[in-house]
């Protein structure tokens, strides 16, 4: 759906008309490739940092994570075909065929405190999560007391 201004709502423009239609049915010049960047949730806990990236409709093997240093680079590209008439028999052509890409990628400037060894993810109910342990002598450790002799 595209949302067009117009000046004179009670009079509109045969241009506007004339170059919005593609006479088949549908509305000309809708994104056929869209870049989104998906809501991130990060938290802490006493072992780790844990990155929440919200994907719904993905598949783990959508998903490419990379390591760069101190750079966590998470990226998917999807390629989608959707065919709106499809073709009965081998001798017909399609009137319209629609092509769809969707990416994205988002870097994130990892702490000193990370063990990068030991990064691991999971993707489930279209929430990827990645762990980030904290190393052994980063971990916050328990309050403790001390005795007076």
């Amino acid at each position: 759906m595209n949302i067009v201004k117009r000046k004179h709502a009670d009079f509109p423009s045969i241009f506007d008309e004339l170059f919005q239609t593609d006479w088949f049915g549908g509305i000309a010049n809708q994104v056929a490739s869209t870049t989104n960047i998906p809501a991130t949730n990060i938290k802490e806990t006493a072992d780790n940092f844990i990155l929440e990236v919200a994907t719904p409709g993905k598949t783990k093997e959508d998903f490419m994570l990379a390591l760069d240093h101190d750079v966590l680079t998470i990226s998917t590209e999807t390629k989608k075909e959707e065919i709106a008439d499809e073709a009965t028999s081998a001798n017909e052509k399609y009137t319209r065929k629609e092509f769809s890409f969707e990416s994205f990628k988002r870097s994130f400037k990892l702490p000193q405190t990370v063990n990068k060894e030991a990064i691991n993810a999971t993707y489930t109910n279209g929430i990827l999560s990645v762990a980030l342990p904290k190393r052994e002598e980063d971990k916050v450790k328990p309050k403790r007391t001390i005795e007076i002799s």
